[in-house]
């Protein structure tokens, strides 16, 4: 017999399956002895309250054992000799079209600008200890994107256009712990990405795809007004083309505006990490002194208000986590979070981000930033990257022309008064205390400091100097969206060119991209098949 039931439960029962076939027991009358086992479908934290309960649902095995797996497994066919697909990127966006190709018998031949997920390790430790960074291998460029070294979150709300169980079961596929498919909040952790992407990948080249590294994209091959391959040095590779190349690809907006390929300004936000002692979080999150205890996971926050018509939220939340160096290029300093799977560290961190429009252009001090050298001032459909570079550049100075990074202590930074010492970060690269108040356009930092102001107001403790801010946040999302048919997904002007993902203004991490990577590949087979 096999029962499903929707229990509460405290947190040590939650936290083994013994403890589970007891209160079933004792709740629903059932004998432990007759229970074989229990799976776990469906699982939340409520932590409204000062006693904590864990939302479980569970699928309960009496008298019989499970059967199958516990996800669903995606056959691969060989596709040495299918017709032929070019996917620009090896993220989340482009390693999920890959696969999809596979599934509908189109041969994907994968061109990445950086290396291969572990070789990469190197290149980002480079950032810390020497503050080198590799433009072609850094936390944005190479396998797995800019979230193969993130905290791998992978909640969306993004569900209009695909499957968001079918990414999850593929990543189980591929090494995951089934664990993701139970989760309100799945996250995968830093430390286990790797070998996940390194799994997909093998799946492809296995399939008879192609994965090319250190194969950067310079143009594309157009005849007719159509796209019929892409140039990457002395190579070509032929075939109609995903572009997937992430939202940090500054050159590759670069050219598709100079091609007078169709693209626009986006909105997007700007702000700061904020980093807490991971302690703090718990202890406020949980409602006790004693923090998370034994059995709690570390605390995740959330939080969002309006100031002076525009939103300011937490974005990209690592409890238990780190803040990295996230530049892509020289004269930048860019910051983003991330955390291994058990999110052990003793900080938290979340991006902390003012929206900002493209109107939002015009306010005086959002232009009164220094121009990067060597950079043209384009305006138009590139304003917002442009905007972008200056507040990094802008950063890049305050930090020392280093990889250390602007910082400020939180109620200092409220209060408009100078930080003289900081407290200890995960930051490697290390930190410069600087008026942060002072320098950030005041659209920017007028809003976020209301918008701490009124989270303090919410949650108490939040607001402290224990914290401290490190600028900037910056690709939160992509400053550009490269123009695309509703229908058909393919650009708005040029057939066999599909934009993808984060980059090209569709989606959002790593879930959103995957699923619309598998919609862009859905379409490109299906204009494969009708020639």
């Amino acid at each position: 017999m096999i029962e499903e039931f929707q229990i509460r439960v405290l947190p040590e029962v939650a936290a083994s399956e013994s403890g589970i076939k007891r209160f079933l027991q004792e709740e629903k009358g059932l004998s432990c002895d007759e229970v074989t086992a229990v799976r776990v479908l469906k699982r939340s934290i409520d932590a409204r309250q000062r006693t904590i309960f864990v939302n479980l649902k569970v699928r309960v095995y009496v008298g019989e054992e499970p059967t199958g797996e516990e996800f669903e497994r995606v056959e691969y066919p060989n596709v040495e000799d299918k017709p032929q697909a070019v996917v620009v990127g090896a993220g989340p966006g482009g390693l999920f079209a890959a696969l999809r190709l596979i599934e509908l018998g189109v041969k994907p031949v994968v061109v990445e600008r950086g290396k291969s997920v572990h070789e990469r390790r190197k290149d980002i430790a480079q950032i810390s200890r020497n503050h080198v960074v590799d433009p072609e291998s850094n936390y944005s460029f190479g396998e797995g994107g800019a979230g193969a070294f993130s905290d791998g979150k992978l909640y969306t709300r993004s569900k209009k256009r695909g499957s968001v169980e079918k990414i999850l079961n593929v990543f189980c596929q591929h090494g995951a712990s089934t664990s993701i498919l139970a989760d309100a909040h799945p996250h995968l952790g830093t430390d286990k990405l790797p070998s996940i992407i390194e799994a997909m990948r093998n799946t492809i080249i296995g399939c008879g795809g192609e994965v090319h590294f250190n194969t950067k994209m310079d143009g594309l091959l157009i005849e007719d007004e159509t796209v019929v391959g892409v140039r990457c040095g002395d190579k070509v590779f032929s075939g109609a083309v995903i572009l997937a190349t992430g939202h940090s690809a500054r050159d590759v907006y670069r050219y598709l505006h100079a091609e007078g390929i169709e693209i626009e300004a986006k909105d997007i936000a700007v702000g700061v990490r904020l980093e807490h002692p991971s302690e703090l979080i718990d202890k406020i999150q949980y409602h006790s002194k004693d923090g998370r205890g034994e059995y709690l996971p570390a605390a995740e926050y959330s939080f969002v208000t309006q100031v002076d018509g525009r939103g300011v939220y937490s974005f990209c939340m690592c409890p238990g986590g780190t803040v990295v160096p996230a530049a892509s290029g020289a004269n930048q300093v860019v910051v983003n979070g991330m955390s291994n799977s058990q999110r052990n560290s003793p900080w938290s961190n979340s991006g902390m981000v003012v929206e900002l429009h493209v109107d939002d252009l015009g306010d005086k001090s959002i232009m009164e930033l220094p121009p990067v050298p060597g950079i043209d001032v384009r305006g138009g459909a590139l304003a917002m990257m442009e905007f972008q570079e200056r507040l990094e550049y802008a950063a890049f100075l305050q930090g020392g022309r280093k990889q250390t990074a602007p910082a400020q202590r939180m109620a200092h930074f409220v209060n408009k008064k100078m930080s003289y010492d900081l407290p200890s970060s995960s930051y490697t690269p290390g930190l410069v205390s600087t008026p942060m108040h002072f320098w950030m356009p005041n659209f920017v930092s007028a809003r976020l400091q209301q918008g701490f102001k009124n989270f303090g107001k919410s949650c108490h403790g939040f607001l402290t100097n224990e914290a401290v801010m490190i600028g900037v946040e910056t690709r939160t999302s992509a400053p550009v969206r490269i123009l695309r048919d509703r229908e058909t997904l393919q650009h708005i002007r040029i057939k066999g060119l599909f934009p993808c993902g984060e980059g090209a203004g569709y989606a959002g991490g790593i879930v959103s991209a995957g699923v619309d990577g598998e919609k862009c590949a859905e379409m490109l087979a299906e204009y494969v098949k009708n020639g």
